[in-house]
């Protein structure tokens, strides 16, 4: 099962490092229309959120420890956030749909909670690999001492 939570952090982290990639895909597509962050969107809200359930019910199953489950479900925590970023942003716009100083301010803590996803999404694919390879997972001391 350790082997089966590895695959899938992977599959996770991958997902995540795919996410920038769509987002640049929408960003330089000319003319920008309503579908040009589909592959960032679809990506975003169904298929690292599924990765993560998964994986944390992988990481249940081989017994890892409780805050290396708690950080396999984090991304999906994070990916609610990024929505609800967006629909604040969105909210402080303009009444003709058009984005005011305030909404941007909003709308750029988007990629900061995305390099969020993506440090946890690195830190669960070590974990994972330090219980596959049957290596204890780091609890607080030895991540501490990793840190410093």
């Amino acid at each position: 099962m350790r082997r089966v939570y590895l695959g899938l952090a992977g599959l996770m982290l991958a997902a995540v490092m795919l996410q920038w990639y769509f987002a640049a895909v929408g960003a330089f597509d000319k003319p920008q229309e309503d579908g040009s962050f589909a592959l960032h969107s679809m990506n975003g809200m169904m298929i690292i959120p599924i990765l993560s359930l998964l994986a944390t019910v992988a990481a249940a199953l081989s017994k890892a420890p409780g805050r290396t489950i708690g950080l396999t479900i984090l991304p999906l925590g994070l990916i609610i956030v990024q929505v609800l970023i967006i629909a604040l942003g969105n909210a402080l716009n303009d009444s003709s749909g058009n984005t005011t100083p305030a909404s941007l301010a909003i709308l750029g803590l988007h990629a900061i909670n995305g390099m969020a996803i993506a440090m946890v999404s690195v830190m669960v694919f070590r974990q994972a690999r330090r219980l596959a390879m049957g290596a204890p997972a780091d609890d607080a001391k030895s991540t501490a001492a990793h840190a410093s």
